[in-house]
């Protein structure tokens, strides 16, 4: 028997609108730490987005670095595997691998080629011991895979999704070889899969628009006991298959998560197979708050709802505050921050919406039912744009999707010719 944790999309280093958050990480890790102790886990998994930048700070690095030599210290028989997330330096993350190793510790950032060019699936495998030190557990441990790191796919669908399935199915077919009976096979990647629930409206995730890298999980054999997966901050099983899930973040990372149950997942496999999984839930340290709660409400109304906010004697919560506008208010952060004197808040953002940009929006919702078909390429695209980013699709922008799209259509007449 192996029991493992899987967990992702820690962001160390990230400010919350200005709010250093050190501290909220320091008490995930410490939960983390005494979890793995007292759970007795013979395997931590982290599924990428170590770091919240490519650049980590050297206090991030510290913490990081701190919380892996202590579980390893504290649990002799702890081993770790840690893949590179997109918000990670592959090389970065990867380069002090030998220091590493020495604590237990297999870092994959960087898919690494053979002379001829072939992908080294060999590097992609880690193998992990049971407390007999027996090897009990197959890993696939894929980091965040860019373009060039995945085999080239003749393919009419979607290239990336195509080489993604296949790096997969190429290392379970060797992993399928070595197996014995008593050995389970788990896959780790940092994706987003099909199927997957993302908030509507938040970039912290860095989701590709018209799923351009979303991979069907096609890409996970029922062959494989268990999927650890990052890059989506909600915490979930995906199309209902239970052993294929992401861990979610452990803390927030934007308001549109306020509601998320952030934790980890615990994992026990025997016999080839996962047994158990459990989701354990972190500690919540500083809530979200959003007032209003629903959508933006007048200037009057939200003052009024500011001044009656209840009091909070321990820890302030992040305060987000939705205003609709009929014309520019000068004065309205003062008010705001008036109206929270003697409140114990952290002000984190005003989010001020203009009621001609909400008609605009309702107008452009009509337009959408009408159907696309009455809608020209760049039409669909530049609404898309002003959909999410509530500003006009620039020039730029505008003019290389002309360009793009007049190559396709010159590809395609030579084609039908």
């Amino acid at each position: 028997m192996i029991r493992i944790l899987h967990t992702a999309d820690w962001h160390l280093g990230q400010t919350f609108f200005g709010y250093d958050r050190t501290g909220e990480h320091e008490v995930f890790l410490n939960w983390l730490a005494e979890e793995i102790r007292q759970k007795e886990i013979d395997a931590l998994i982290i599924a990428g987005d170590v770091f919240d930048v490519s650049n980590p700070s050297a206090a991030s690095q510290s913490m990081y670095y701190q919380f892996i030599y202590r579980v390893t210290v504290e649990n002799p028989n702890l081993q770790i595997v840690i893949v590179a997330g997109n918000h990670d330096s592959a090389a970065r993350l990867e380069a002090p691998l030998p220091l590493l190793q020495a604590m237990r510790t297999e870092v994959r950032g960087v898919v690494r080629k053979l002379e001829g060019g072939e992908i080294d699936y060999d590097h992609l495998i880690v193998k992990l011991k049971n407390r007999k030190g027996e090897v009990e557990l197959l890993c696939m441990a894929v980091p965040f895979l860019r373009q060039g790191d995945y085999p080239v796919v003749q393919t009419e669908g979607n290239p990336y999704a195509e080489g993604v399935r296949e790096l997969y199915s190429q290392l379970l077919q060797r992993l399928w070889k070595q197996r014995t009976a008593n050995q389970s096979i788990l896959a780790i990647g940092h994706l987003q899969a099909t199927g997957s629930e993302i908030a509507e409206k938040d970039y912290s995730e860095r989701t590709v628009i018209g799923g351009l890298e979303c991979v069907s999980l096609e890409a996970f054999s029922e062959q494989i006991a268990y999927t650890a997966l990052g890059h989506i901050h909600k915490a979930q099983r995906v199309s209902g298959r239970e052993n294929v899930r992401y861990a979610g973040s452990p803390i927030p990372m934007s308001f549109a998560e306020k509601h998320y149950h952030h934790g980890v997942v615990m994992v026990t496999f025997d016999g080839g197979c996962a047994v158990d999984i459990e989701r354990l839930e972190c500690p919540k340290l500083i809530p979200l708050v959003s007032v209003p709660n629903g959508d933006p409400a007048l200037p009057e109304v939200v003052l009024e709802a500011l001044k009656e906010l209840p009091d909070t004697e321990e820890t302030a919560p992040y305060l987000e505050v939705k205003v609709l506008l009929e014309e520019p208010e000068p004065m309205l952060r003062q008010e705001i921050e008036e109206a929270l004197a003697d409140k114990n808040y952290r002000l984190a953002r005003i989010v001020s919406t203009y009621r001609t940009n909400v008609e605009n929006m309702e107008k452009e919702n009509e337009n959408w039912k009408r159907g696309l078909q009455e809608m020209s390429p760049l039409q669909i695209v530049q609404s898309a744009f002003e959909k999410i980013y509530q500003v006009e699709m620039p020039a730029e922008l505008t003019g290389l999707f002309r360009e793009a799209y007049l190559a396709a259509t010159r590809k395609e007449e030579e084609e039908e010719e």
